[in-house]
């Protein structure tokens, strides 16, 4: 099964865009379609797989940092060639 998952990572600290740059550079890495937008970035994979690998994206991105919150959505589907259409 293939699902889409949203992120918002936002480090609590005065200079937060040194963890987030890191954490999306994780995500291009890890050979996942990766869609970047100015709030949020998405991933696209099989479950099992993605599921895996963002357990140890978030576990290191969350060991680096003192204080850190991470908003996550996860879409029982891809949508990664999702257009608007309005």
């Amino acid at each position: 099964m293939n699902i889409s998952i949203e992120f918002t990572l936002t480090p609590l600290q005065t200079n937060f865009e040194p963890p987030i740059i890191a954490f999306i550079k994780s995500l291009r890495k890890s050979g996942f379609k990766v869609i970047e937008t100015p709030l949020s970035t998405q991933i696209y994979g099989e479950y099992d797989t993605l599921m895996l690998f963002i357990s140890k994206a978030i576990k290191a991105s969350f060991e680096a940092l003192d204080h850190v919150v991470l908003s996550m959505k996860i879409v029982k589907f891809d949508r990664s060639d999702y257009e608007p259409n309005f």
